[in-house]
């Protein structure tokens, strides 16, 4: 097998002997980054099975699993490192940046010596590998991404988060974003600015992305999320959303807003229902459009019998990250939260049976799902919000942090995350806010906050997770129109509208304080996260109007 994927690597991609001389892409990555291609192997849009001889060959800890998923192992951060992300600080952006404790400013000096430190690192390399391909399915506003990583996992990882171009598209690619992977070298400590090894910085004027010290693979999708939610609204006034979408059978759409481990891909798998994306979207003037040409689900609990779309996406050609399998059957024990509880799946959207290709839809949204996972058990597994409500719970973005989507998250936290994406944001949430606003109100939108968390009491007081089977009632409720028309009584001090009656939900589970079980007492419980929820909006009331206001909790 070595002598195989050895030989392989002398060659083009395609299998053909390249011609004399070095190819355009060589020739271009030498003059904007001084790679060294007379001395480094540039594997260029490499295909599946050669990624996968590479993986298996060259790096420690791969396997192919029964289902035929390459199975890795991202290292020793196996999440996001959100506390050492770095925007460079030029003059072009630094206007529109939302500086703070998710943008923290990086200087054009550190920020070379660490675009320097990744390169020399590549070119240390026997062999990097090149991806091409865009971000944004609507080719109005779509952008083209290259990335140049020294991990064949990294490479098919990239290859299937993003949208492939055709071949003829990629004999005459050039990328507006450039990815520098680096992960598996470390930044330096001392270098002015560095809080630990570990850097993820980009660069909006000269269009790069440098990744040191983390081997996590979904630093580069999220950078690229980052990316578009600077573009989009910056330079087309369009909308970037942190959210999953599907169609139905009439063309009606649902966004499902929410952060990691609060169920996006899981809830927009659904059978009945045409898929166009599950985690990054834009809304335009015409529609939704979803920004990946893949799925990154997580994994942990994952079943055919509970979620058999991402179950069956799970074959040649998907990466899993971070799994447990059998070392001699090779069955993945999707239960096992030995490495992480992030453990996730990245696999092409084609991947899930009734996804819709292109992942465009010309029509606007019908209903808007708020996902939010109460670790508290306090929330309702449903409500539906007025619309000032909406845009206060949008502002908000509660929800409780789930084990491992982060590094260094052993168990839930309560958060809040404007706009259901903070991490991500480049602009100021109110930005999007307001924005979002102006859709809902032009589009006459339908607007819900939905509940997976826990129900009966809080994760530590013996609650448990809301059964899967019930959101999707609520959900099949609330696509066929039947919840918008129940009777509803109004849920005191968060004040929301809660239906009393679901089809195939029992109705003591609809209102929390009817199904509360815990000994600590259910009015403190609701008190206290009212409290929170006032407390972090404090911040945005100077800039939200009175009528946002006064959909706060009434404590």
């Amino acid at each position: 097998m070595v002598a195989t994927s050895v030989n392989r690597t002398a060659l083009h991609p395609g299998g053909v002997q390249p011609s004399k001389g070095h190819t355009e892409l060589e020739e271009e990555l030498h003059e904007t980054a001084h790679i060294d291609y007379d001395r480094v192997s540039i594997i260029a849009n490499p295909s599946v099975p050669a990624l996968y001889e590479d993986a298996l060959v060259y790096e420690t800890g791969t396997a192919v699993t029964s289902s035929g998923a390459l199975s890795a192992y991202s290292g020793a951060k196996t999440g996001r490192s959100p506390s050492d992300k770095r925007i460079v600080q030029e003059a072009s952006s630094e206007g529109d940046i939302w500086w703070g404790p998710v943008n923290k400013p990086m200087t054009l000096d550190v920020w070379r010596i660490n675009r320097e430190r990744a390169v020399d690192y590549l070119n240390t390399r026997n062999r990097i590998y090149v991806v091409d391909g865009y971000a944004g399915w609507d080719e109005r506003y779509r952008i083209s991404v290259r990335v140049v990583c020294a991990r064949a996992y990294h490479a098919l990882f990239m290859r299937n988060m993003l949208i492939r171009p055709k071949r003829e598209e990629l004999d005459h690619f050039h990328p507006d974003y450039v990815i520098y992977n680096a992960g598996s070298f470390p930044a330096n400590r001392f270098t002015e600015g560095m809080t630990s090894a570990t850097s993820v910085a980009i660069n909006f004027a000269d269009k790069e992305m440098v990744i040191l010290g983390t081997e996590y693979a979904g630093e580069m999708k999220k950078g690229v999320f980052t990316v578009l939610y600077y573009e989009m609204p910056v330079k087309h006034n369009v909308l970037t959303l942190h959210s999953s979408a599907n169609e139905g059978e009439n063309g009606d759409v649902t966004v499902f807003f929410g952060l990691s481990g609060t169920g996006k891909t899981t809830l927009s798998a659904d059978p009945k229902r045409k898929l166009i994306g599950d985690d990054e979207h834009c809304w335009t003037d015409t529609g939704v459009f979803n920004i990946e040409g893949g799925c990154y689900a997580k994994c942990i609990g994952l079943s055919a019998e509970k979620e058999p779309d991402i179950f069956n996406a799970i074959r040649f050609g998907s990466v899993l990250e971070n799994t447990v399998f059998d070392p001699v059957s090779r069955v993945v024990d999707y239960d096992d939260a030995t490495l992480t509880e992030n453990t996730r799946c990245a696999y092409p959207i084609e991947y899930i049976e009734n996804a819709k290709i292109p992942c465009v839809s010309d029509n606007h949204p019908t209903n808007i799902i708020l996902l939010t996972c109460d670790a508290r058990g306090v929330l309702p597994p449903i409500s539906k919000l007025t619309p000032e409500q909406t845009m206060f719970h949008f502002i908000s973005g509660y929800t409780s942090k789930m084990a491992g989507t982060e590094d260094g998250v052993t168990e839930p936290q309560a958060t809040f995350s404007s706009c259901f994406a903070q991490p991500f944001l480049a602009l100021h949430p109110m930005r999007y806010a307001h924005m979002l606003a102006e859709k809902i109100k032009q589009h006459k939108v339908n607007a819900w906050l939905l509940n997976t968390g826990w129900v009966g009491a809080g994760a530590t007081t013996g609650g448990k997770r809301c059964p899967l089977k019930y959101t999707r009632a609520i959900l099949d409720s609330i696509h066929s129109g039947e919840l918008a028309k129940a009777e509803y009584e109004t849920y005191a001090t968060f004040n929301l509208p809660v239906p009393t009656s679901c089809p195939g939900v029992p109705s003591e589970l609809l209102n929390p304080e009817k199904s509360w079980t815990a000994s600590t007492s259910f009015k403190d419980e609701v008190t206290k996260l009212a409290v929170l929820f006032n407390e972090n909006f404090k911040k945005y009331s100077d800039e939200a109007t009175p009528d946002v206001l006064a959909a706060a909790p009434q404590v």
